[in-house]
């Protein structure tokens, strides 16, 4: 049942695998579908390859930063994280106390939690530490869960930054809640631990 399986996936993958440069088809069954049911024209179709790409290695796309939250200690962890998260909850209240088009809309902070309810036309941002990782982690309504970890340097500078895309914390809230809150300014670049 797996052979099977596993042989039909693989007919369907044939084209991309052969872009991608791990397997090579000869130019008599390129055109041709590999069937289940006959192993033996899977052994006849797949040659290995011996183009540049067999010995290709794929390198994380993630940015390299001097200082991560991984080398923080947990009690500087604890003391940036507080102090972020607090720093966030007073600027949402203030925003959604002063928004009056937001109907419906609330900010909670609890056990290391801050969830804000901009109501149901806009969703729900979730920001919350992860002790274990020593990271921030954001759900969007707009852009999805990211997990930002801190970079940073000596003297209390420092940013919470997702390393996939280089982008920050408040550099994301930035960009996404002006277009929720039109009627009023948003400024969440003047925060602690934003650059």
């Amino acid at each position: 049942m797996f052979t099977c399986r596993f042989l039909a996936r693989l007919s369907r993958n044939q084209a991309t695998l052969a872009s991608l440069g791990c397997l090579t088809i000869p130019q008599r069954l390129a055109s041709h579908r590999i069937l289940p049911s006959s192993p033996m024209a899977i052994t006849n179709a797949l040659i290995p390859c011996t183009s540049v790409n067999a010995n290709r290695r794929f390198a994380s796309n993630e940015i390299e930063t001097e200082t991560t939250s991984s080398s923080l200690d947990s009690a500087t962890y604890e003391r940036v994280c507080s102090e972020t998260l607090d720093a966030l909850c007073d600027y949402f209240e203030e925003l959604t106390e002063n928004a009056a088009d937001l109907q419906g809309s609330d900010v909670a902070y609890s056990d290391g939690v801050l969830t804000v309810n901009l109501g149901h036309s806009h969703g729900t941002y979730v920001i919350n530490r992860q002790t274990p990782n020593k990271q921030i982690w954001l759900s969007s309504p707009t852009s999805g869960p990211k997990r930002y970890d801190f970079v940073g340097g000596e003297g209390g500078a420092g940013k919470w930054v997702y390393k996939h895309s280089g982008q920050s914390l408040h550099e994301l809230l930035q960009q996404e809640i002006p277009n929720i809150l039109r009627q009023q300014p948003v400024d969440f670049l003047h925060l602690p631990y934003c650059s």
